[in-house]
């Protein structure tokens, strides 16, 4: 059963996990999140990860705006080894939002611009992350206008509302060259890596569970098939843009019908995910974020939270069940794949716990890193603060309040109108008194 978040010391969160069955990895020793990584010969301060948290707030052109900027530069700022830089559309009509990114060759100087002051912003502070942007078509949630013109790979049983224009062979082909010039124009701006997102619903991952989809190149029955979409981008891109890091936030399971990993009674089943990730070490990706579940479907799947948005139902999971959820998964592909370094999910939910549960993660191999999506809009600084003072300020984190998913989910800026509410608490007073 749902509950909010209630526990006042460590003994409380623990025995409600034990309670729920589970054993939450803890540690009161926070080292662990502080240690050095190097991947691809990048050298990775801490274990800290910022996630592609959408602001949608760039310019009609994809740009970033004074908005975007600020966000990035907090998170700079902040002490992160890692800034996963949001999800920024290979085409037009692949954005999900009109204030998505796009990166283009007419925007291009925008995109330097902002890795250069990200970049020296950092530096004033003493810090140099590894700064990975994500490419992505929205695919089945494709809303470039503000208005929804869904292009799938293939239909979806419990997605669907209104038929969708399904892509063909030729459309695909389109979309991968799409991804490998997004590329090239990725590390022209000095992006250090680019992430081919595939998770959330979006068309990157929809290819790899369509099934349905029959007389293609890029689906069916043969998972390898249905891979193929996703490791010819990856092919072409390294071929490319040689020299620069690929990685991807994939989901593990999408955890409903007819989605990727799962079984026929809609279960998680890592089976065909683990071998997409053996095709993904053959390429050497050395670095995967790791992901379950969809925003618009079963938000609570990668982003326990005590309050749902207005109008979406209380999940029947504890929150605590999804957080371990995440926590067994990323640890199956960390421990079956020790060459390769992943990101963990689902600990915003943890607030001032988060960082013991990261640091016994790591420390027991279930992780390399830990990633804050809602707590980096709540708290950018938190990592800082746990290398100047050894812990966070409890008063800082995110609540899980929803109240950033609410802005976004009605296409308004998005942040924490909790901890950030001189720019966002306004136009969550808005869509209030509107009643959204």
């Amino acid at each position: 059963m749902h509950e909010r978040f209630r526990y006042r010391n460590a003994d409380e969160i623990i025995g409600k996990a034990k309670e729920l069955g589970f054993d939450l990895p803890f540690s009161n020793d926070l080292s662990p999140l502080l240690g050095p990584l190097t991947i691809d010969g990048f050298s990775i301060r801490n274990r800290f990860v910022v996630q592609p948290m959408e602001g949608y707030d760039s310019e009609p052109d994809g740009s970033p705006s004074p908005l975007t900027k600020r966000r990035y530069l907090r998170y700079a700022e902040g002490g992160s080894g890692i800034i996963w830089f949001e999800a920024t559309a290979v085409s037009a009509d692949g954005r999900s939002n009109p204030g998505q990114p796009m990166i283009t060759s007419g925007n291009l100087e925008f995109y330097r611009s902002l890795v250069y002051e990200t970049r020296m912003a950092a530096s004033k502070k003493g810090f140099n992350p590894i700064l990975v942007i994500q490419l992505t078509h929205s695919g089945r949630y494709s809303k470039p206008g503000g208005k929804s013109t869904p292009k799938v790979a293939a239909l979806n049983p419990v997605l669907d509302i209104t038929e969708p224009y399904i892509l063909t062979d030729s459309d695909l082909r389109q979309i991968r060259d799409q991804y490998i010039s997004s590329a090239k124009l990725a590390s022209e701006a000095g992006f250090d890596a680019i992430d081919i997102k595939a998770c959330h619903g979006y068309l990157m991952i929809e290819s790899l569970s369509a099934k349905g989809r029959i007389n293609s190149i890029y689906g069916g029955a043969d998972p390898i098939t249905r891979f193929r979409f996703m490791l010819e981008t990856i092919d072409l891109m390294r071929e490319e843009s040689a020299g620069i890091m690929i990685t991807t936030r994939l989901n593990i399971s999408d955890c409903y019908k007819g989605g990727f990993g799962v079984d026929k009674n809609d279960h998680p089943d890592f089976s065909e995910p683990l071998l997409l990730v053996e095709e993904l070490l053959k390429r050497d990706v050395r670095l995967i974020n790791i992901s379950m579940g969809n925003p618009y479907f079963n938000p609570h799947v990668t982003r326990p939270f005590d309050t749902p948005v207005p109008g979406r139902p209380v999940p029947d999971e504890h929150p605590l069940e999804g957080v371990m959820r995440m926590i067994t998964g990323t640890s199956i592909f960390q421990k079956r794949f020790p060459e390769i370094s992943f990101v963990g999910s689902a600990y915003s939910y943890l607030r001032h716990f988060a960082p013991n549960v990261g640091a016994a993660v790591i420390k027991n191999s279930g992780s390399s890193f830990i990633g804050f999506g809602r707590n980096s809009f709540a708290y950018p600084s938190m990592p800082a603060d746990i290398m100047k003072y050894g812990k966070a300020d409890p008063a800082k984190f995110c609540i899980t309040c929803s109240g950033c998913t609410r802005l976004i989910s009605n296409l308004k800026h998005g942040g924490c109108v909790i901890r950030d509410r001189e720019i966002y608490g306004a136009e969550l007073k808005k869509l209030i008194a509107d009643g959204k």
